[in-house]
């Protein structure tokens, strides 16, 4: 089965019909969210499928610009000692998307979180994460090893934008990376999928485009694929049964 590892489900007004769809394709979703609300919200459509893997979050952009304040992270934080699944966390720095000064803001979200993943992955079965870093790549490595998320989580970078120095540092730190075909369109991007270990990539889509709106499954089904294509061009070999493994054994499906 291919899973899309970083999916905003809970943006596509027609949620429900896209699970019930990905089904029949054989598609699985690794629905992050941005919000707590939108996390309780979701779940109500989407908890209990064998095909959805629902994430708690808190996006660094919600968290930067005012729109969840410090009891929107309790709550995110405590929605996830419940749930193995965070994301959409992290952190960005880039002054395209996020207020000037907001990173301090960012990082006390963010190391709540990540304590709250590792507390509880201490306990039991690792959390997963999807991790945004946008100008910020080591300063989040520097927060999931200060938490231990390193140690205790399993740690997946999505869309991965930063140094060559911030990629060697978490292949070391054994991350995984979730790549799309948005990121293989540049020269960095398919550089570095060149360079992560087959072992540790994944697909994702990062769609939709937009909040509030119709999809389908069939539309993210074709946007892994041609980032199968792409990834076929850039490594020399077909990575479909070597993701499609990846993807089961961090999700412990046999």
């Amino acid at each position: 089965m291919l899973w899309d590892m970083h999916v905003h489900l809970d943006f596509m007004s027609n949620a429900a019909s896209i699970v019930q769809e990905a089904e029949k394709l054989g598609l699985g979703l690794f629905a992050v969210t941005v919000t707590p609300q939108g996390y309780q919200h979701a779940a109500k459509v989407l908890q209990n499928n064998a095909h959805v893997r629902l994430c708690a979050g808190l996006h660094p952009w919600w968290a930067a610009d005012g729109r969840c304040r410090k009891e929107d992270a309790e709550t995110a934080a405590a929605l996830i000692r419940t749930t193995r699944y965070a994301g959409e966390i992290g952190l960005d720095a880039s002054p395209k998307h996020v207020p000037e000064g907001s990173l301090e803001k960012q990082t006390e979200v963010f190391e709540m979180i990540c304590r709250a993943c590792s507390e509880s992955s201490s306990a039991g079965a690792p959390h997963i994460l999807s991790l945004h870093s946008v100008q910020a790549a080591d300063l989040t490595l520097d927060i999931l090893e200060k938490t231990g998320c390193l140690a205790h989580c399993c740690c997946i970078f999505h869309w991965f934008t930063g140094s060559g120095t911030a990629l060697s540092r978490a292949i070391k730190a054994e991350c995984m990376f979730s790549v799309n075909e948005m990121m293989l369109n540049s020269r960095r991007g398919r550089e570095y999928a060149r360079q992560i270990p087959a072992n540790r990539l994944l697909l994702e889509t990062d769609l939709p485009p937009g909040e509030d709106i119709p999809f389908s499954a069939a539309e993210i089904a074709a946007s892994l694929e041609r980032t199968l294509a792409k990834l076929r061009m850039i490594r020399g070999t077909d990575m479909r049964s070597q993701i499609e493994a990846n993807s089961a054994k961090i999700l412990d499906i046999e």
